[in-house]
């Protein structure tokens, strides 16, 4: 069983940055693909980001390309989504998520582990 607590949400101008962590534990970190949904009120959960196993290799939604950037830090068993550039549509509680497979985690049937959440309140 793996346990995903994240951080680092909170209140942001427009044009701002926040980084998001999300540190695991209970389970093998190197055996899951890692990454982050958000989830705006009303609406669907949607894939942020995602890093592979090893974390060379990356997805991100075309929402996030360009702003976001995904990383992880298998010593500290930690993966980070550094928001730049931050829009008021970026509001939204944010998920990290852990799947076997990197293939499907663009979906959420790919997810075997989520996090609690974490708010981003961004202000126009």
């Amino acid at each position: 069983q793996v346990h995903l607590v994240e951080s680092g949400g909170g209140l942001v101008q427009a044009g701002g940055s926040l980084r998001l962590s999300c540190a695991a534990s209970g389970g093998t970190f190197s055996n899951y693909a890692m990454g982050w949904f958000r989830q705006a009120p009303g609406k669907e959960r949607e894939f942020v980001a995602a890093a592979a196993r090893g974390g060379a290799t990356t997805r991100y939604a075309d929402s996030a390309k360009g702003r976001f950037t995904i990383s992880r830090d298998s010593a500290e068993n930690t993966v980070y989504l550094q928001m730049n550039s931050l829009k008021p549509e970026d509001t939204a509680v944010y998920y990290c998520a852990a799947g076997i497979s990197f293939v499907m985690f663009v979906t959420a049937r790919g997810i075997d582990y989520w996090g609690q959440g974490t708010q981003v309140t961004v202000s126009s």
